[in-house]
Protein backbone atom coordinates (compact mmCIF):
# COMPACT_ATOMS: atom_id res chain seq x y z
CA UNK A 1 0.00 0.00 0.00
CA UNK A 2 2.94 2.56 0.67
CA UNK A 3 4.23 1.59 -2.55
CA UNK A 4 1.11 2.13 -4.42
CA UNK A 5 0.65 5.80 -2.36
CA UNK A 6 4.71 6.68 -3.29
CA UNK A 7 4.10 5.82 -7.34
CA UNK A 8 1.06 7.78 -7.37
CA UNK A 9 2.84 11.00 -5.47
CA UNK A 10 5.33 10.35 -8.19
CA UNK A 11 2.95 10.46 -11.32
CA UNK A 12 1.41 13.36 -9.29
CA UNK A 13 4.26 15.51 -9.10
CA UNK A 14 5.56 14.55 -13.05
CA UNK A 15 1.92 15.94 -14.18
CA UNK A 16 2.05 18.70 -12.09
CA UNK A 17 6.03 19.94 -13.69
CA UNK A 18 4.34 18.56 -17.32
CA UNK A 19 1.83 21.01 -17.39
CA UNK A 20 3.63 23.48 -15.52
CA UNK A 21 6.10 23.92 -17.78
CA UNK A 22 3.88 23.84 -20.59
CA UNK A 23 1.53 26.67 -18.70
CA UNK A 24 0.68 29.34 -21.11
CA UNK A 25 0.89 33.29 -19.39
CA UNK A 26 -1.56 35.10 -21.70
CA UNK A 27 -1.51 38.96 -21.67
CA UNK A 28 -3.90 41.39 -22.96
CA UNK A 29 -2.06 45.01 -24.15
CA UNK A 30 -3.52 47.88 -25.62
CA UNK A 31 -1.99 49.37 -29.06
CA UNK A 32 0.01 52.58 -27.85
CA UNK A 33 0.28 51.15 -24.55
CA UNK A 34 3.13 50.16 -22.68
CA UNK A 35 3.51 46.44 -21.73
CA UNK A 36 6.03 45.23 -19.16
CA UNK A 37 6.29 41.74 -17.94
CA UNK A 38 9.24 41.00 -15.69
CA UNK A 39 11.01 37.11 -15.41
CA UNK A 40 11.07 36.40 -11.73
CA UNK A 41 13.90 34.27 -10.96
CA UNK A 42 11.94 32.79 -8.09
CA UNK A 43 9.73 31.55 -10.47
CA UNK A 44 11.89 30.04 -12.47
CA UNK A 45 13.61 28.65 -9.57
CA UNK A 46 11.17 26.42 -8.11
CA UNK A 47 10.85 25.11 -11.32
CA UNK A 48 14.31 24.06 -11.27
CA UNK A 49 14.23 22.46 -7.80
CA UNK A 50 10.46 21.90 -6.75
CA UNK A 51 11.38 19.20 -3.95
CA UNK A 52 13.92 21.27 -2.26
CA UNK A 53 12.27 23.47 0.22
CA UNK A 54 10.16 20.42 1.22
CA UNK A 55 12.52 17.84 2.01
CA UNK A 56 16.17 19.42 1.63
CA UNK A 57 15.20 22.24 3.19
CA UNK A 58 17.36 24.11 0.89
CA UNK A 59 16.84 27.32 -0.40
CA UNK A 60 18.78 27.91 -3.57
CA UNK A 61 19.70 31.34 -5.22
CA UNK A 62 21.60 30.14 -8.49
CA UNK A 63 22.06 32.83 -11.63
CA UNK A 64 20.32 32.75 -14.44
CA UNK A 65 20.17 34.22 -18.16
CA UNK A 66 17.34 34.11 -19.85
CA UNK A 67 16.14 33.92 -23.99
CA UNK A 68 13.25 35.10 -25.44
CA UNK A 69 12.00 34.82 -29.03
CA UNK A 70 8.64 34.86 -30.91
CA UNK A 71 8.05 30.97 -31.20
CA UNK A 72 9.28 29.39 -34.77
CA UNK A 73 11.11 32.48 -35.22
CA UNK A 74 14.82 33.47 -33.76
CA UNK A 75 14.31 36.78 -32.64
CA UNK A 76 11.45 38.71 -30.82
CA UNK A 77 8.42 41.19 -32.46
CA UNK A 78 9.81 44.47 -34.06
CA UNK A 79 8.03 46.01 -31.16
CA UNK A 80 9.45 44.27 -28.00
CA UNK A 81 12.57 44.37 -26.68
CA UNK A 82 14.48 42.00 -23.48
CA UNK A 83 17.15 43.02 -21.30
CA UNK A 84 18.54 41.76 -18.10
CA UNK A 85 21.90 43.43 -16.80
CA UNK A 86 22.87 40.25 -14.93
CA UNK A 87 22.42 36.94 -14.41
CA UNK A 88 20.99 37.56 -10.54
CA UNK A 89 18.85 40.29 -11.78
CA UNK A 90 15.39 39.43 -12.94
CA UNK A 91 14.96 40.10 -16.88
CA UNK A 92 11.75 41.93 -18.26
CA UNK A 93 10.37 42.40 -21.58
CA UNK A 94 9.10 45.77 -22.56
CA UNK A 95 7.72 47.70 -25.47
CA UNK A 96 4.60 48.94 -27.39
CA UNK A 97 2.48 47.24 -29.91
CA UNK A 98 1.81 49.34 -32.63
CA UNK A 99 -0.70 47.00 -34.18
CA UNK A 100 -3.26 44.86 -32.98
CA UNK A 101 -2.30 40.96 -33.31
CA UNK A 102 -1.22 37.97 -31.27
CA UNK A 103 2.15 37.37 -30.60
CA UNK A 104 3.08 34.00 -28.88
CA UNK A 105 6.96 34.76 -26.74
CA UNK A 106 9.10 31.73 -25.98
CA UNK A 107 10.87 32.00 -22.62
CA UNK A 108 13.77 29.82 -21.61
CA UNK A 109 15.66 30.30 -18.26
CA UNK A 110 18.94 28.41 -18.22
CA UNK A 111 20.37 27.74 -14.69
CA UNK A 112 24.14 28.36 -14.52
CA UNK A 113 24.75 26.18 -11.91
CA UNK A 114 23.41 23.10 -12.72
CA UNK A 115 23.11 23.64 -16.34
CA UNK A 116 19.07 22.73 -16.05
CA UNK A 117 16.38 24.58 -18.48
CA UNK A 118 13.06 25.59 -18.06
CA UNK A 119 10.34 26.75 -20.61
CA UNK A 120 7.49 29.34 -20.12
CA UNK A 121 5.21 30.55 -22.56
CA UNK A 122 3.87 34.17 -23.15
CA UNK A 123 0.75 35.03 -25.22
CA UNK A 124 0.95 38.62 -25.66
CA UNK A 125 -2.44 40.03 -27.25
CA UNK A 126 -2.55 43.22 -28.74
CA UNK A 127 -6.30 44.90 -29.16
CA UNK A 128 -7.08 47.77 -31.36
CA UNK A 129 -7.52 51.16 -29.37
CA UNK A 130 -7.47 54.80 -30.34
CA UNK A 131 -3.96 56.17 -29.96
CA UNK A 132 -3.30 58.96 -27.36
CA UNK A 133 -3.45 62.26 -29.16
CA UNK A 134 -1.12 64.29 -27.60
CA UNK A 135 2.25 62.77 -26.66
CA UNK A 136 5.70 63.75 -25.02
CA UNK A 137 9.41 62.52 -24.69
CA UNK A 138 11.34 63.40 -22.10
CA UNK A 139 14.84 62.57 -21.47
CA UNK A 140 15.92 60.96 -17.96
CA UNK A 141 19.49 60.95 -17.63
CA UNK A 142 19.92 59.41 -14.20
CA UNK A 143 18.19 56.26 -14.88
CA UNK A 144 19.47 53.00 -16.78
CA UNK A 145 16.62 51.32 -18.82
CA UNK A 146 16.47 48.18 -16.39
CA UNK A 147 15.94 50.91 -13.30
CA UNK A 148 12.93 51.98 -14.18
CA UNK A 149 10.66 48.48 -15.38
CA UNK A 150 9.51 47.92 -12.38
CA UNK A 151 6.23 49.09 -11.63
CA UNK A 152 6.85 51.19 -8.53
CA UNK A 153 9.68 53.10 -10.42
CA UNK A 154 6.81 53.69 -13.46
CA UNK A 155 4.12 55.16 -10.53
CA UNK A 156 6.95 57.71 -9.57
CA UNK A 157 7.83 58.61 -13.09
CA UNK A 158 4.06 59.10 -14.04
CA UNK A 159 3.73 61.07 -10.88
CA UNK A 160 5.96 63.79 -11.66
CA UNK A 161 5.09 64.11 -14.93
CA UNK A 162 1.15 64.31 -14.08
CA UNK A 163 2.28 67.13 -12.21
CA UNK A 164 4.09 68.98 -15.22
CA UNK A 165 1.01 67.93 -17.80
CA UNK A 166 -1.41 69.47 -14.80
CA UNK A 167 -4.02 66.20 -15.87
CA UNK A 168 -3.96 62.92 -13.97
CA UNK A 169 -5.80 60.94 -17.39
CA UNK A 170 -1.60 60.43 -18.18
CA UNK A 171 -0.43 57.02 -19.82
CA UNK A 172 2.89 56.00 -20.57
CA UNK A 173 3.67 55.23 -23.76
CA UNK A 174 7.15 53.89 -23.98
CA UNK A 175 10.69 53.37 -22.66
CA UNK A 176 13.65 53.53 -24.65
CA UNK A 177 17.61 52.94 -23.77
CA UNK A 178 19.62 55.92 -24.73
CA UNK A 179 21.90 53.41 -26.44
CA UNK A 180 19.74 52.49 -28.41
CA UNK A 181 19.64 55.98 -29.82
CA UNK A 182 22.90 56.30 -30.71
CA UNK A 183 23.57 57.36 -26.98
CA UNK A 184 27.54 56.59 -25.52
CA UNK A 185 28.17 53.84 -23.42
CA UNK A 186 28.75 55.61 -19.79
CA UNK A 187 32.34 54.73 -18.23
CA UNK A 188 32.13 51.91 -15.33
CA UNK A 189 31.97 54.94 -12.68
CA UNK A 190 29.24 55.37 -9.92
CA UNK A 191 27.53 58.65 -11.11
CA UNK A 192 27.68 57.26 -15.00
CA UNK A 193 23.77 56.39 -15.82
CA UNK A 194 22.82 55.63 -20.12
CA UNK A 195 19.95 57.41 -19.43
CA UNK A 196 16.17 56.63 -20.29
CA UNK A 197 13.38 58.06 -23.20
CA UNK A 198 10.41 58.33 -21.39
CA UNK A 199 7.22 59.06 -23.32
CA UNK A 200 3.79 59.61 -22.70
CA UNK A 201 0.42 60.31 -23.80
CA UNK A 202 -2.68 61.77 -22.79
CA UNK A 203 -6.18 63.20 -23.97
CA UNK A 204 -5.68 66.63 -22.37
CA UNK A 205 -3.27 69.28 -24.60
CA UNK A 206 -0.24 70.13 -23.28
CA UNK A 207 -0.10 72.51 -20.35
CA UNK A 208 1.94 75.94 -20.05
CA UNK A 209 4.85 74.59 -19.07
CA UNK A 210 5.24 72.31 -21.39
CA UNK A 211 4.73 74.66 -24.36
CA UNK A 212 7.45 76.63 -22.77
CA UNK A 213 10.11 73.87 -24.92
CA UNK A 214 8.63 75.47 -28.08
CA UNK A 215 9.52 79.25 -27.21
CA UNK A 216 12.35 80.43 -29.55
CA UNK A 217 14.77 81.32 -26.15
CA UNK A 218 14.19 77.93 -25.22
CA UNK A 219 15.19 76.90 -28.48
CA UNK A 220 18.30 79.11 -28.63
CA UNK A 221 19.64 78.37 -25.36
CA UNK A 222 19.70 75.12 -26.27
CA UNK A 223 21.47 75.20 -29.58
CA UNK A 224 23.85 77.49 -28.20
CA UNK A 225 24.76 74.39 -25.86
CA UNK A 226 24.16 75.93 -22.84
CA UNK A 227 22.93 74.18 -19.38
CA UNK A 228 18.96 74.82 -19.48
CA UNK A 229 17.74 73.99 -16.38
CA UNK A 230 13.79 73.53 -16.01
CA UNK A 231 11.57 76.79 -15.88
CA UNK A 232 10.74 78.18 -12.85
CA UNK A 233 7.26 76.49 -11.64
CA UNK A 234 7.75 73.61 -13.91
CA UNK A 235 10.61 71.70 -11.86
CA UNK A 236 8.24 68.67 -10.01
CA UNK A 237 10.66 65.75 -9.64
CA UNK A 238 10.27 65.19 -6.01
CA UNK A 239 13.41 62.06 -6.48
CA UNK A 240 16.51 63.67 -8.07
CA UNK A 241 17.25 60.62 -10.20
CA UNK A 242 13.84 61.11 -12.19
CA UNK A 243 15.00 64.99 -13.67
CA UNK A 244 14.38 65.27 -16.73
CA UNK A 245 16.69 67.26 -19.22
CA UNK A 246 14.72 70.09 -20.16
CA UNK A 247 16.41 70.67 -23.53
CA UNK A 248 15.75 67.15 -25.23
CA UNK A 249 11.47 67.33 -24.15
CA UNK A 250 10.28 66.58 -27.50
CA UNK A 251 6.30 67.32 -27.67
CA UNK A 252 3.86 65.21 -30.48
CA UNK A 253 0.81 66.61 -31.46
CA UNK A 254 -1.10 63.71 -33.20
CA UNK A 255 -4.12 65.48 -34.50
CA UNK A 256 -2.26 67.63 -36.71
CA UNK A 257 -0.35 65.01 -38.49
CA UNK A 258 -1.10 64.53 -42.41
CA UNK A 259 -3.44 61.63 -42.98
CA UNK A 260 -1.92 58.62 -44.97
CA UNK A 261 -1.97 58.15 -48.47
CA UNK A 262 -4.65 55.98 -50.23
CA UNK A 263 -3.55 52.69 -50.91
CA UNK A 264 -3.16 52.03 -54.64
CA UNK A 265 -6.21 50.32 -56.41
CA UNK A 266 -5.36 46.88 -57.44
CA UNK A 267 -6.02 46.46 -60.82
CA UNK A 268 -6.78 43.25 -63.02
CA UNK A 269 -3.35 41.86 -63.31
CA UNK A 270 -2.78 41.61 -66.95
CA UNK A 271 -1.41 43.99 -68.90
CA UNK A 272 -3.17 46.26 -71.70
CA UNK A 273 -2.58 45.63 -75.44
CA UNK A 274 0.64 48.13 -76.83
CA UNK A 275 1.26 46.29 -80.00
CA UNK A 276 3.98 43.66 -81.30
CA UNK A 277 7.70 43.18 -79.29
CA UNK A 278 10.56 45.06 -80.56
CA UNK A 279 13.77 44.10 -79.40
CA UNK A 280 16.68 46.36 -79.50
CA UNK A 281 19.09 46.24 -81.63
CA UNK A 282 22.72 44.76 -81.29
CA UNK A 283 25.37 46.23 -79.41
CA UNK A 284 28.45 47.62 -81.93
CA UNK A 285 31.06 45.59 -82.37
CA UNK A 286 33.99 46.41 -80.06
CA UNK A 287 37.87 45.95 -80.67
CA UNK A 288 39.40 44.95 -77.59
CA UNK A 289 43.25 44.65 -78.74
CA UNK A 290 43.61 48.08 -77.14
CA UNK A 291 42.63 46.40 -73.74
CA UNK A 292 44.36 43.21 -74.38
CA UNK A 293 47.72 45.29 -75.12
CA UNK A 294 47.00 47.18 -71.44
CA UNK A 295 45.62 44.44 -69.16
CA UNK A 296 48.70 41.72 -70.29
CA UNK A 297 51.65 42.98 -72.43
CA UNK A 298 52.33 45.59 -70.64
CA UNK A 299 52.35 43.84 -67.33
CA UNK A 300 54.23 41.48 -68.86
CA UNK A 301 56.72 43.94 -70.59
CA UNK A 302 57.28 45.64 -66.91
CA UNK A 303 58.14 42.06 -65.53
CA UNK A 304 60.71 41.00 -68.24
CA UNK A 305 62.70 44.01 -67.33
CA UNK A 306 62.16 43.99 -63.70
CA UNK A 307 63.65 39.97 -64.41
CA UNK A 308 66.18 41.13 -66.31
CA UNK A 309 67.73 43.94 -64.07
CA UNK A 310 67.62 41.51 -61.20
CA UNK A 311 69.73 39.05 -63.43
CA UNK A 312 72.24 41.55 -64.15
CA UNK A 313 72.64 42.45 -60.31
CA UNK A 314 72.87 39.08 -59.31
CA UNK A 315 74.74 37.52 -61.62
CA UNK A 316 76.85 40.35 -63.72
CA UNK A 317 77.87 42.51 -61.02
CA UNK A 318 79.78 39.65 -59.00
CA UNK A 319 83.67 39.98 -58.86
CA UNK A 320 84.10 36.40 -58.38
CA UNK A 321 86.52 34.83 -55.97
CA UNK A 322 89.97 35.12 -58.05
CA UNK A 323 89.75 39.20 -57.88
CA UNK A 324 88.46 38.76 -54.28
CA UNK A 325 91.61 36.87 -53.01
CA UNK A 326 93.88 39.64 -55.52
CA UNK A 327 92.38 42.37 -53.49
CA UNK A 328 92.39 40.90 -50.10
CA UNK A 329 95.45 41.15 -48.08
CA UNK A 330 98.23 38.35 -47.57
CA UNK A 331 97.73 37.88 -43.96
CA UNK A 332 94.45 38.20 -43.93
CA UNK A 333 93.94 35.06 -46.84
CA UNK A 334 97.13 33.38 -44.48
CA UNK A 335 94.53 33.07 -41.42
CA UNK A 336 91.25 32.18 -43.66
CA UNK A 337 93.36 29.28 -44.65
CA UNK A 338 94.13 28.46 -41.44
CA UNK A 339 91.28 28.46 -39.71
CA UNK A 340 89.45 26.55 -42.77
CA UNK A 341 92.68 23.31 -42.17
CA UNK A 342 91.97 23.62 -38.21
CA UNK A 343 88.29 22.99 -39.27
CA UNK A 344 88.88 19.65 -41.19
CA UNK A 345 91.48 18.45 -38.83
CA UNK A 346 89.00 18.84 -36.24
CA UNK A 347 85.96 17.20 -37.93
CA UNK A 348 88.41 14.32 -38.92
CA UNK A 349 89.02 13.73 -35.01
CA UNK A 350 86.08 13.35 -34.40
CA UNK A 351 85.06 10.78 -36.72
CA UNK A 352 87.94 8.70 -35.75
CA UNK A 353 88.41 8.34 -31.60
CA UNK A 354 91.96 7.02 -32.55
CA UNK A 355 93.32 9.80 -34.76
CA UNK A 356 96.94 11.28 -33.51
CA UNK A 357 97.23 14.51 -31.79
CA UNK A 358 96.12 17.38 -34.35
CA UNK A 359 98.86 19.89 -35.33
CA UNK A 360 97.91 22.72 -34.63
CA UNK A 361 98.13 21.90 -30.96
CA UNK A 362 101.99 21.48 -31.43
CA UNK A 363 103.91 24.22 -29.86
CA UNK A 364 105.94 24.86 -33.28
CA UNK A 365 104.82 23.58 -36.46
CA UNK A 366 104.66 24.66 -39.90
CA UNK A 367 100.74 24.38 -41.47
CA UNK A 368 101.25 24.02 -44.83
CA UNK A 369 104.12 20.61 -44.59
CA UNK A 370 103.62 19.27 -41.12
CA UNK A 371 107.27 19.93 -40.06
CA UNK A 372 108.34 21.12 -36.95
CA UNK A 373 110.51 23.72 -36.49
CA UNK A 374 112.52 25.79 -33.90
CA UNK A 375 110.50 29.05 -32.89
CA UNK A 376 113.83 31.46 -35.02
CA UNK A 377 112.96 29.20 -38.06
CA UNK A 378 109.05 29.26 -37.88
CA UNK A 379 106.98 30.69 -40.56
CA UNK A 380 107.88 33.84 -41.27
CA UNK A 381 104.36 35.33 -41.01
CA UNK A 382 103.10 36.10 -37.72
CA UNK A 383 99.55 35.13 -36.47
CA UNK A 384 98.85 38.60 -35.46
CA UNK A 385 100.71 41.34 -36.78
CA UNK A 386 101.33 44.38 -35.07
CA UNK A 387 99.35 47.57 -35.84
CA UNK A 388 100.07 51.22 -35.25
CA UNK A 389 97.65 52.63 -32.94
CA UNK A 390 96.51 56.09 -34.28
CA UNK A 391 95.74 56.78 -30.68
CA UNK A 392 99.30 54.74 -29.02
CA UNK A 393 100.61 58.36 -28.97
CA UNK A 394 98.12 59.90 -26.55
CA UNK A 395 98.15 56.86 -24.01
CA UNK A 396 100.18 57.96 -20.81
CA UNK A 397 103.02 56.30 -20.22
CA UNK A 398 105.10 54.62 -17.36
Amino acid sequence: MAGCRSWVFFITVCAVRFFEANAEIKVTIPVGKLFTYELLRETFQNDFEPLSKLYAGRLYDDPMIFKCNRQNFPDLPEWLRFTQRHPYNNGFLYGTPTSPGKSIIEIYAINKRSYEAARHILVIKATAEKMLPYQAEFFIKLREIEKVLPSAVQVEIKQDLQKLWDTEALEIVNFTNALDRGGRVPLPLAGHFEGVYVKVGSEQYFSDCLLRVLTPENEKQCTAGAKVKVPGGCSFCSIPSNCITWCKTELFDLTKQEPAPPAPTMGSGILEDGGDFDPPESPPSRDFFPDYIVTVIVPLILAIILLLLLAYIMFGRREGVTKRNARTNQIQLYHHHTIHGNTDELRNMAGHRGAPTPLSTLPMFNSRTGDRAPPLQSDSIPLIMAQHDPYSDTLPRK
